[in-house]
Order: C-alpha cells, then structure tokens, then sequence
C-alpha cells in the first residue's frame, strides 16, 4: 500500500510487484539500491578499499567450517579445530585494517583501527 501510495504522489508509472506475489520486490530494491551508489572513494586506493571487506567476510566464512553443528554434521574434521579457528578468526581484523587505510582518509582509518581492535578483544 505504502509502495503505491508513494508512485501515485510521485506520479510514477511501472510494475507494482515484481515476481510472484511481490515476493521478490525487497531484493529487487535492495539490488537497485547497492547498485544504484558508487561506494569507493574517489581518492584512496581502491583495490585495498574492495578487498579488504572480503578478506574479512571470507575468514569468518572459513572459521565456520571447522565447528561441528551436529553429530555428523561438520565440514573439516580436523584434529586441531580450535586452534585452526582461532588462527582463520585472527585474519578478519587484518581486512579491517586494510579497508581503513585503504580509504586514504584519517578518520577512516582511525575507525578501521578502533573495529579491528574491538573485534580481537
């Protein structure tokens, strides 16, 4: 209702759902609206400003891969578990890092530094 309240007050003309039942309207905006911004800085390094968020997402992926969820239920049974997560959680703070500095911009980095210190203690 509130979708077409907005269009009717923006004269707007278009589809009123998309997919299903609309069921696939939240991804569509959510797709339009990541899409929609040019998200890295104009004057840092791009490349370290993009990578460092996946090194991030990526290790706390993999560190979800050695513990057990159920009985038979685990991806990598491996005798140093604990020690191989506590070594793959350490590199998501180094992601941080790189994404603040990355960003060439002091406040930034003071900021990845401040996140990269909370997500080790």
């Amino acid at each position: 209702l509130e979708r077409e309240i907005s269009a009717g007050i923006q004269q707007r003309i278009g589809p009123e759902y998309a997919g299903p039942l609309g069921v696939l309207q939240a991804l569509a905006d959510g797709t339009k609206l990541l899409l929609k911004e040019n998200l890295l800085p104009s004057r840092g390094d791009t490349h370290l400003f993009s990578i460092g968020p996946s090194i991030a997402v990526i290790s706390i992926l993999l560190s979800y891969s050695v513990i057990p969820f159920g009985y038979r239920l685990v991806l990598a049974d491996l005798n140093i578990g604990v020690f191989l997560w506590i070594a793959i959680s350490s590199i998501a703070p180094i992601g941080l890092l790189i994404s603040g500095y990355g960003s060439n911009n002091k406040y930034s980095f003071l900021g990845g530094l401040r996140a990269a210190a909370q997500s080790i203690r």
